[in-house]
């Protein structure tokens, strides 16, 4: 039985993560400040016994010391996250992201513990050569536009763990994620998905912004979870980078249509008129906000050396977090 530490496991994506190494057997401790991250998440686990959680910033050195010293896995999940937050509050942020990134490095260095880093596709920024490979070049705006700062702050984070891969030999496997999507998922972070199903069934109209033709790929966090599980069982993805994702795009403007036609399958009322609402990208987030047209990932090498691939198509998975909703 393993003890596996997972920063963040209150959130999103730390949540289905620790409820899947549970179900494997293994003993999971959760540290979380709860600033991203809901209880609610992790409610239905506080009873197993092989579960510890703990109310605590991984910027409190003493906890984290203590809770590494005792861990065989990192998974670090913490992270400030969500386009809102990077436009409303870039400071936390940036210190959140890189302070608390070390912090992490820096002791699981001193344990020799493994460490898997949560990275993100927005490293890439604004690169308009897709599939994005792990080898490609990083394009970024100026530093005035706050809206970089969070590629830059998980940029650093990539290169810190490499670095004590490189100089002290720690065990250190980087994952790039590309809009993770599934149950448990809010809408308050400027997640588009969550966002538009809440909106349909509110009988809000669907809001999308620019014109609507930007393109995403969407992952089931099932998929993601598994495949950041089978990466931390591989040796051979020790001090490696990998995409995590979907390659199967769909406009914005396309994904609120299609979960318009997923609500009215379910039998529920939605609007007639003036279903879609088009807002500026200035008025939805800030003045001079720059966007990505298309970010797909290339998931060759994940797929080489795993044989990890998405399974859950983006309807399942519409219809997953739908039901959710409802039922709620």
């Amino acid at each position: 039985m393993n003890n596996i530490l997972i920063t963040g496991g209150a959130g999103f994506i730390g949540s289905h993560l620790a409820e899947k190494i549970l179900n494997e057997g293994d003993k999971v401790t959760i540290i979380d400040d709860l600033s991203t991250g809901k209880l609610n998440n992790i409610n239905h686990l506080l009873n197993n016994s092989n579960l510890e959680f703990i109310n605590d910033s991984i910027l409190n050195i003493d906890t984290v010391d203590r809770l590494i010293k005792n861990t065989d896995i990192i998974f670090h999940l913490a992270a400030a996250v969500g386009v809102y937050l990077i436009v409303k509050d870039p400071v936390k942020v940036i210190e959140t992201n890189i302070l608390g990134t070390h912090s992490i490095l820096q002791l699981a260095s001193k344990y020799n513990k493994k460490v898997l880093i949560a990275s993100t596709s927005e490293i890439y920024g604004k690169n308009s050569h897709v599939p994005f490979n792990e080898e490609d070049d990083r394009i970024l705006g100026p530093t005035t536009k706050s809206r970089w700062s969070y590629s830059t702050s998980k940029a650093v984070d990539e290169f810190l763990g490499l670095a004590y891969h490189k100089q002290n030999g720690l065990a250190v496997t980087i994952f790039r994620l590309f809009n993770t999507v599934g149950p448990k998922q809010e809408s308050r972070y400027g997640m588009v998905i969550p966002r538009l199903i809440d909106q349909s069934i509110q009988k809000k109209p669907l809001t999308v912004y620019g014109d609507g033709l930007q393109t995403r790929c969407f992952c089931d966090v099932d998929d993601v979870v598994n495949g950041i599980l089978a990466l931390s069982k591989s040796k051979k993805a020790i001090g490696e980078v990998f995409n995590i994702g979907s390659n199967i795009e769909i406009s914005i403007l396309d994904l609120a249509k299609k979960i318009l036609q997923i609500v009215r399958k379910n039998n529920i009322e939605t609007l007639t008129n003036n279903q879609i609402k088009f807002v500026p990208y200035d008025e939805a987030y800030e003045v001079g906000f720059e966007d990505m047209l298309r970010r797909v990932p290339d998931t060759t090498k994940i797929k080489s050396l795993i044989g990890w691939e998405p399974k859950i198509s983006l309807d399942q998975t519409l219809n997953r977090i739908i039901s959710e909703k409802l039922a709620n």
